[in-house]
Formats: C-alpha cells, sequence, structure tokens
C-alpha cells in the first residue's frame, strides 16, 4: 500500500454520512482511521460539528486544556496520533432543550438557542473550513464524520457539516446504515432521493452496518439498491458484540452498559448509576463496566438503587436542574436512603457538587444558592470561566491516578478534617487534593479516573467490601486501555475484510465519482 500512501500527495479525504443519529458513523471512521493507520497512511480524524456533552480534555495550541467530542478522541487513537482540538472544531454541549453551549476550537465561547445560533453560524463555519484544509494540508489522508443525518432537509441551508462541508472541500461520501434498526434500505433510498442534485454527486457509495444473517439473503437488496440508485453497497459489516467503544451519548448506551464477564470470584458487583437528564461524560462508567463481574445499569428507578451494591451519581451539563429532578422522582429520597445504610455511593463532578451540603450557582442555572442532598460537608460555588484541564495524583498511598477535569462548580468550603479521595500531584487544586471521602460515600470532580487500572481494583475491593460482597473477586489483569485498543483493531480488522477497500480507496484518492445519476425527486440546490 505504500505506493497508494504516496500517490494521495496529502489532502485525500472522505465524508462518512449516516442514515440516523447511532448509524454507525464514529465507529466506521474509527476503523477505516486505523485501517489506513496500519498501512502507514498519515491520517487524521474530523467531525465539523459535534453535540454531545461526552467530551474529552486534549491539550490546545497554547498548552491548555481544551474540549472535544470524546468519539474524535478515540478516532485519534485510531490513528495513533494525540487528540487535538482540530480533530473537532465545533462542540455543542445541550444544558437543555433549547440552549446549548458552544466549544470553539476547545474554548467555551458562548451559549445559543436554535434561534440565536444562526447569527454565529457563518463564523463557526468560517473556522471549520479553515480547520479542516490546515488538516488536509498536513496529512496524506482525513477521514470525516458528518452528523445526524446528511438529508435534515429543514437544516440543509447553511450547513457545514454533513453535504455541506463536502461540497466545500470536493470530498465524496458515503451512507452507513444500522440494518439493526429496519427499513434500512428505504432509509439508504430516501438520504439520496432527498438531496439536491448538486448533493447527490458527492455520495459514492453506501455500508451496511450490524448485519446478523445469511449475507445471501440480503444480495438481491444490494443489487436493487444499486439499480435505484446507481450507488454500489462497498461491504456489509456483521454485528461484532466485541466492539466497545465511548458513546457520542447516553443515548448509545442501553439499560446495562457493556457486556457483563462471568465473575473472578462468587459474587458479583451491581452498580446502578442515575441516568440524569442532561448526564455527562457517562463513559466514566465504562471502566467500571469493563471489569468481569461487576454489572452497571443506567437507571431511573428507585427500586434499582435500593437493590445496588454501589449507587452513582454521574457528571451532568446541568447541575441545579437535574437535582431537582432528582428530587422530583424520588431518585433524592433513594440516594439518601441508600447511603444512610452505610452503603457505597459515588458522586462525580456534577453528582458530586449534588452530594454537598449546597451549591451557589450564578452561571449556568442563574438560581443562587441551592442545597444539596447534604451527605458530603462541602459547598460548591460556580466560577465563570471553566476549569479544563487534565489531572493526575495518587490513592490508597502511592497508587497513580489520572484524570480529567470539566466544570464550572469548584469546592469552596470542605470541613477541615475531612480526608480527600486523592492527593494531586499536578498542581490543578490550591491545597493539593482532590475530592473528599466520609465512610462509605465518595465525591470527585475527575472524569476518568477509573480508567486508571490499579485505583480501578483498589476502589472496587473497597466497594465489594463495604457493601458486604466478600465472595467479589476483582481481576488482576484487565487493561482499560489495551480493552480499547482491542476494538479500535476489531474495526479495522472488519474494515479490511468485508468492505471494498480498493473502492474506498479510489474514493478517497479521486474525490467523488463522475457521472453519478440524479436520483428524483430530490430537493433545491443549497448555496
Amino acid at each position: 500500500m505504500q505506493d497508494r500512501r504516496e500517490r494521495t500527495g496529502g489532502g485525500g479525504g472522505l465524508l462518512v454520512a449516516g442514515t440516523t443519529s447511532d448509524a454507525g458513523k464514529s465507529v466506521l471512521t474509527a476503523g477505516i482511521c486505523r485501517w489506513l493507520h496500519r498501512q502507514g497512511v498519515r491520517v487524521a480524524p474530523f467531525k465539523a460539528q459535534n453535540m454531545s456533552n461526552n467530551s474529552a480534555v486534549v491539550l490546545g495550541a497554547d498548552g491548555r486544556g481544551g474540549e472535544i467530542g470524546r468519539a474524535q478522541a478515540m478516532q485519534a487513537a485510531a490513528c495513533g496520533l494525540e487528540p487535538q482540538v482540530r480533530f473537532n472544531p465545533v462542540l455543542l454541549k445541550p444544558g437543555s432543550d433549547r440552549s446549548s453551549q458552544v466549544v470553539l476550537l476547545g474554548e467555551a465561547v458562548d451559549t445559543v438557542t436554535a434561534t440565536n445560533y444562526r447569527a454565529v453560524r457563518s463564523r463557526l463555519a468560517d473556522t471549520v473550513h479553515a480547520t479542516l484544509a490546515e488538516l488536509r494540508a498536513e496529512y496524506d489522508v482525513v477521514i470525516c464524520e458528518g452528523a445526524g443525518s446528511p438529508t435534515e432537509i429543514n437544516l440543509r441551508a447553511g450547513d457545514f457539516v454533513n453535504l455541506g462541508l463536502a461540497r466545500h472541500a470536493n470530498l465524496p461520501a458515503i451512507v452507513v446504515g444500522d440494518i439493526d434498526r429496519g427499513g434500512v434500505f428505504a432509509a439508504m433510498f430516501g438520504t439520496v432521493a432527498l438531496l439536491s442534485a448538486e448533493d447527490q454527486a458527492h455520495i459514492g457509495g453506501f455500508v451496511i452496518n450490524k448485519f446478523r444473517g445469511d449475507l445471501g439473503l440480503l444480495r438481491p437488496g444490494l443489487d436493487m439498491l444499486r439499480q435505484v440508485t446507481g450507488r454500489p453497497t462497498l461491504g456489509v459489516l456483521p454485528w461484532q458484540p466485541d466492539i466497545w467503544l465511548d458513546g457520542e451519548d447516553s443515548l448509545a448506551y442501553g439499560r446495562t452498559l457493556g457486556r457483563p464477564t462471568t465473575p473472578r470470584g462468587r459474587d458479583t458487583l451491581r452498580v446502578a448509576a442515575i441516568r440524569l437528564p442532561r448526564i455527562s461524560n457517562a463513559t466514566d462508567l465504562e471502566a467500571l463496566a469493563a471489569e468481569p463481574g461487576v454489572r452497571v445499569q443506567l437507571t431511573v428507578d428507585p427500586a434499582d438503587v435500593a437493590a445496588a451494591d454501589l449507587v452513582i451519581v454521574p457528571g451532568t451539563k446541568s447541575t441545579v436542574d437535574d437535582l431537582a429532578w432528582l428530587r422530583a422522582t424520588g431518585l433524592a429520597d433513594a440516594v439518601t436512603a441508600h447511603a444512610a445504610a452505610g452503603r457505597p455511593l459515588l458522586g462525580i463532578c456534577g453528582g458530586f457538587q449534588m452530594l454537598g451540603r449546597a451549591i451557589h450557582d450564578e452561571v449556568e442555572s442563574r438560581q443562587g444558592s441551592v442545597p444539596g442532598l447534604g451527605l458530603l460537608p462541602v459547598e460548591v460555588t460556580f466560577a465563570a470561566r471553566k476549569t479544563v484541564t487534565r489531572s493526575a495524583g495518587r490513592a490508597y498511598g502511592m497508587v497513580p491516578v489520572r484524570g480529567y477535569e470539566i466544570h464550572h462548580g469548584y469546592v469552596s468550603h470542605v470541613d477541615p478534617s475531612t480526608p480527600p479521595l486523592i492527593t494531586d500531584t499536578n498542581n490543578s487544586t490550591s491545597d493539593g487534593t482532590e475530592g473528599v471521602r466520609v465512610g462509605s460515600i465518595c465525591g470527585t470532580h475527575w472524569h476518568g479516573a477509573f480508567e486508571s487500572d490499579e485505583f480501578r481494583r483498589r476502589y472496587l475491593d473497597e466497594v465489594a467490601r463495604q457493601a458486604g460482597r466478600h465472595g467479589f473477586t476483582v481481576a488482576p489483569d484487565t487493561s482499560f486501555a489495551g480493552l480499547r485498543e482491542h476494538g479500535l483493531d476489531l474495526l479495522a480488522d472488519l474494515v479490511e475484510q468485508h468492505l471494498d477497500t480498493d473502492a474506498l480507496w479510489r474514493l478517497i484518492e479521486s474525490g467523488p465519482p463522475a457521472g453519478l445519476p440524479f436520483i428524483p425527486p430530490g430537493a433545491p440546490a443549497a448555496h
């Protein structure tokens, strides 16, 4: 493949679009990136605009922390690259059903609604186009991921994420559809047929995702799809349950995270995580779910809280509002009863803030002082400037812990006798400590801490003891980083084994194919 890598000459590219959200764009993009990386191609990922409360902290050009979607951080790993803010120049973080925080090149710059978004759209588009041009000049290939569906005809004017991006940068596009949802042929055909002739000219083929069954039974449909669209299906990716990578948001998760595996000891550890309305970085839970014998459920049922060994109140983009929801649903009472029984409870970021005595917020909710659940002796005050940083420390003596922080709220008061959860070693806190622990109740602002294998094991050992699960045994050999790498390699294997990689290469190298037919009725041309 060396000759192909040289022939790209830099600037090769592809847009991976989808029939719907969660059709498989993120994982297919990651798989193509890893496939190219394994062949020595200098490849980078790109998503012009993401909407997700699952974000990762990366280092910006100025050395300060910045935010991008976690899917783009995962795709960077597939490329063998450190993630950077340019891989996801625009990140929208929903704070309510009507407003989102705008993160531009890693930094929060505005809050927009559907109405005033149009006022900033041209500025965002200019940044996106300039950033993609930079990346294409630096890398052999850039694999771009679309957002939602490219056939959101009500939003086509001003689009710079899907076919608007493809037309601006002259990118070919492929459309992936999830056959597990049903109706995949109608979705594929409809996606093309509702595009303008100018947009249709960029759609070079289809990929079907999550197929299980006899491919021979599917083939007549693939042939007919080519007849009616003039475009081939580049491959059919089989259902692969061992692929387990970061979701864009909590909707990507079912009730149970991961695939619970056989415990190493006699007992299973049951973890109930509250599915908050504006839950953020639910990916914190995945490292726990990767452990054999740990069953992690996202729930809104107080009965699940009552039955759990460990309860987690995760992060949220709207701490005060989600705290009110917690009280209105009866979940606050269930969490308090769980703690009163001496059973393990953990709050992460916004969840940590809820467990304290009071929240003083004139920034996010602007509701002033609000009582917390009173389970930890801390008070939290919201600052106008968001803390976005990578963190490192030690816990349980000398066990290393790494994580990252994304929050407006900071601990403004803590009872001085309260022991910390972590000793901070990179000076991200004024007193060198992070989080607190009071008996079986812990809280921390650090996301990603459980990806540190030894810290995770020590914490689960402690939880099992506190919960009376004396037959639970932590696996000594689970490597969360290793599991992620294995998942990326599995994706690349699927691309290599089940896609027409020669056709994929032609699209990447040569751009949109000439002579693609127009499929009526189409849509008016977008400018």
